[in-house]
């Protein structure tokens, strides 16, 4: 079963308004699906087939003749950064043309140097990530079990092809680590990085404190923040910036790390049944990278910045999201019970009297129910989230 993602309307349209356009995201996120359906007629060319990889890197302008003389989708296209210069020849010779070359690639720190230097003003960028929860909802339905949705996590292949999330993100972790950080980054020691990698899980929702995650992990601060730079770039961590304002000078300025995929931390934390994530310390960290990404979904699926952050100050108070849309701040408060007392919106009243644009906000629990209160907050439910950011506009 293929489901239309929710990118691929402004994929098209982007298409015809530029001469390429760039996709990155996560491995198994979906990009090739997603620009084959997009593009049926345009010829598909995978660079992880090491014959053409050899090619292209012997022989950029041959390789383009051969494959890709009137535009391609290009699979991977960070295996052979070459190719970019001479894409970013032909699209000028002719700047009439638009949507001749789609590319995808899987690591933005290798891709997005390159794309930067050959292709600026040429291209349009994308990310896609796993499902977003409507995606998802179009293969299992909308979740009434917090402790399945989040045990499952996002990726497409687990549900298209009904995997065992067990061994299909044992099998993601696996790959990850003995190819992709082997070849980006030369790692020699990959049992202190899987080491790393299942500390950094224990972490998704909280403050980073890097030196604390280096001593634990055994290895020098220096490295430590080079190994979270890698799992940023290859889209398996993202770190939730603070939101400054001057009002208050001692705010906490470190960021908030969050999995990708909520599965996947789940995996490396050694959850292998959905019922221990109900019972497990961290369950509240993992509702809230859930919500997190999911929001971040919604906004990048629409082509639009997250503009996403956390505010906290050093005496503990805390608003799990701002998020900033045109002049308003919009708090949003994340509580993974399955009801809602009246100090789960505290934060946002304490940050409201200290901020005056902010909205009375939102917040989302582990309930069913939705409120609308007479001060204008609003109490959402995890399952009715799938389009939330959407209500406050795209500005």
């Amino acid at each position: 079963m293929l489901i239309q993602r929710t990118m691929q309307a402004d994929l098209i349209r982007l298409a015809g308004q530029y001469p390429v356009v760039t996709i990155v995201g996560p491995r198994q996120s979906g990009k090739s699906t997603l620009t084959r359906m997009s593009f049926p007629d345009k010829p598909y060319v995978s660079l992880e087939q090491l014959s053409l990889r050899d090619f292209a890197l012997s022989d950029p302008v041959g390789f383009l003749n051969t494959h890709a003389k009137d535009g391609a989708i290009l699979d991977e296209i960070q295996r052979v950064p070459s190719l970019l210069s001479e894409i970013q020849v032909r699209v000028d010779a002719c700047p009439e043309l638009k949507g001749a070359y789609i590319l995808t690639g899987s690591h933005q720190l290798l891709l997005m140097e390159s794309v930067t230097q050959s292709l600026a003003g040429r291209t349009a960028i994308l990310k896609l990530l796993p499902f977003s929860l409507s995606e998802r909802a179009e293969f299992v339905g909308t979740p009434v079990d917090i402790p399945h949705l989040l045990f499952h996590g996002f990726y497409p292949r687990i549900f298209a092809d009904h995997l065992d999330p067990v061994e299909a993100l044992s099998f993601y972790i696996t790959t990850y680590v003995e190819r992709d950080v082997r070849e980006i980054m030369a790692i020699k020691d990959l049992a202190a990085f899987s080491r790393f990698l299942k500390l950094c899980a224990g972490r998704t929702g909280q403050i980073l404190n890097a030196s604390s995650l280096a001593v634990d992990a055994g290895i020098n601060h220096n490295t430590a923040r080079s190994w979270l730079s890698l799992l940023e770039a290859s889209f398996i961590i993202t770190l939730l910036q603070p939101h400054f304002n001057n009002f208050n000078k001692r705010l906490i300025k470190a960021p908030k790390l969050y999995f990708w995929d909520v599965g996947l931390a789940c995996h490396l934390l050694g959850i292998e049944r959905a019922e221990q994530v109900a019972s497990h310390p961290l369950v509240g960290s993992l509702f809230e990278t859930f919500v997190v990404t999911e929001l971040m979904k919604q906004r990048l699926n629409r082509v639009r910045e997250a503009r996403l952050y956390y505010w906290r100050d050093n005496a503990g108070h805390e608003v799990d999201i701002l998020h900033e849309s045109g002049h308003d701040i919009i708090p949003i408060e994340i509580k993974s019970g399955a009801t809602v007392q009246r100090d789960a919106w505290k934060g946002i009243e304490y940050y409201r009297s200290l901020n005056q644009k902010a909205t009375p906000g939102v917040v989302v629990y582990g309930g069913s129910e939705q409120q609308d209160r007479s001060s204008g907050l609003r109490i959402v439910s995890f399952s009715q989230i799938g389009d939330l950011m959407n209500t406050f506009g795209t500005s």
